[in-house]
């Protein structure tokens, strides 16, 4: 009697369960990311010799932290399954591969949220003189996570295989970010306006958010079979 085969979230909880496994031994990616975001910091808080930042300046420079920091994270997403022949495992075993798309993005999201519970705490102490407008911002990096994780899974998967793989997923996947962090940041300003924050359109941004990670959600799972077997 043939085994049953396993279910997609079932095989995607085991990816996510190793990967997380092995990033608690290694520390690898969240610590760079970490040390990575609070440097940069550092480098805006000399180089625009300013103590408080306010509205549009100030998301900026919170949004492309959390971006630059995120790639790194991206760069190295497949890198075992490139170096151990995981790809193949995958391929071979009687499971549908978009399993692994699934686990990747959800591991990047965790990175990610562990990364923000320590950068945004830094940035308020840095940058902000109130802090009523961070629990507004919280869905709006919990989308903006989610859109990094599924769009940088996709191009990762695709780039991994490339000798410039550290060139090429960046190239390939900032413009593809451009419509996400304009999103980010339009919703970002006024929560973080000098005076407190605002919430003018905060719904309809946090939709188009949504919009672009349900987008590269259903772009992942429909091609990502494709892109393993090439």
């Amino acid at each position: 009697m043939s085994r049953p085969t396993p279910g997609l979230f079932a095989v995607a909880r085991a990816i996510l369960a190793k990967d997380l496994r092995v990033e608690l031994r290694t520390l690898e990616s969240v610590p760079a990311m970490v040390l990575f975001s609070t440097t940069i910091y550092i480098v805006f808080r000399f180089g625009l010799d300013r103590t408080r930042l306010e509205g549009n300046l100030a998301a900026g420079v919170l949004l492309v932290t959390i971006l630059f920091a995120a790639l790194l994270a991206i760069n190295r997403l497949f890198v075992a399954e490139r170096e151990q022949g995981g790809f193949e495992a995958i391929r071979l075993a009687p499971v549908d591969g978009t399993a692994l798309f699934i686990a990747k993005a959800a591991a990047l999201m965790i990175y990610l949220a562990a990364l923000e519970m320590v950068s945004v705490p830094v940035f308020g102490l840095f940058f902000l003189d109130g802090w009523g407008g961070i629990p507004a911002l919280i869905p709006v990096l919990l989308l903006l996570n989610a859109g990094f994780a599924v769009s940088g899974s996709l191009i990762s998967s695709m780039a991994t295989n490339s000798r410039a793989r550290d060139l090429l997923a960046p190239l390939i996947l900032m413009p593809l970010l451009v419509p996400l962090m304009i999103a980010a940041a339009s919703v970002a300003d006024p929560l973080l306006a000098l005076g407190g924050p605002t919430f003018e359109d905060y719904g309809q941004w946090l939709v188009i958010l949504a919009l672009y990670d349900l987008v590269f959600l259903l772009i992942g799972y429909a091609v990502f079979d494709f892109l393993l077997e090439d």
